[in-house]
């Protein structure tokens, strides 16, 4: 049988093109989504196992996860890999009304930020913890998609990139926790592909915020899952991929 590997939020961009790429490469991909977008399909005719995974709802999320991680064991046993990629780019908005209602929206984007960036990914590898078992010679690896926005905060996704903080300092957990069975690391991208209602201004302006000036595409994040996949030594460790943008000074 072969190998298996979980990557959450695989329905679209740089989680689809992974799990397209991993599937090809002799893997078994089972891919979780939130929402059925043509993606979806797209991995069911490549054979990815598409499993549907609700994290919206924070009292329900812990018996959903317990589900999932059934559902795994039962039908593929170990896993190779866990990919904690779901994710939302979800920003503090000025509100009508007055401080209160304010702070209940900055609350409501605060809470989502941190059940899908950082909650999430810590309930599902306690979950999978039984379950991640490469082989004798190699150890299973977590791998959690961060964000160049940790080092340098962003005043408009506050939330966002503490979520992400939290993320990267929750890899340094779990990889005590795991090794020496499991590795665990993070990759943190900065621009990696741009969205469809992108303007020009908008391109040109994030394009000189790095040294290499480019647009990368998603497979310099595969290419970092890879070197993960086939390292047996690198854990606790965050993986940049920014293009040299923490060199970019004023």
């Amino acid at each position: 049988m072969a190998a298996t590997i979980l990557i959450t939020g695989a329905a679209q961009r740089v989680g689809l093109y992974c799990a397209l790429a991993l599937q090809r490469a002799g893997f078994q991909v089972v891919a979780t989504y939130r929402r059925d977008k043509p993606g979806v399909a797209e991995l069911r005719a490549a054979g990815v196992d598409c499993q549907f995974l609700d994290i919206s709802d924070d009292q329900q999320l812990p018996q959903d996860i317990a589900k999932l991680a059934d559902y795994l064991k039962h039908t593929y046993g170990n896993l190779r890999a866990v990919i904690h990629n779901a994710s939302a780019w979800q920003g503090e908005e000025p509100v009508a009304g007055g401080l209160s209602e304010q702070l209940q929206s900055d609350a409501a984007v605060f809470d989502a930020m941190m059940r899908i960036h950082a909650k999430t990914p810590y309930l599902l590898t306690r979950a999978l913890q039984p379950l991640l078992h490469a082989d004798a010679d190699r150890p299973a690896d977590v791998i959690a998609i961060s964000d160049f926005a940790v080092n340098t905060g962003s005043c408009n996704h506050m939330a966002y990139a503490a979520s992400k903080a939290a993320l990267e300092n929750l890899v340094l957990s779990l990889a005590r926790l795991l090794a020496p069975h499991a590795k665990v690391n993070a990759i943190a991208p900065a621009l990696v592909m741009f969205n469809d209602g992108d303007d020009e201004a908008y391109k040109q302006h994030t394009l000189q915020k790095s040294l290499m000036g480019i647009e990368p595409g998603p497979s310099e994040v595969l290419a970092a899952v890879d070197y993960l996949l086939q390292s047996r030594y690198v854990t606790g460790r965050v993986i940049a991929v920014d293009g040299g943008r923490h060199l970019k000074l004023p």
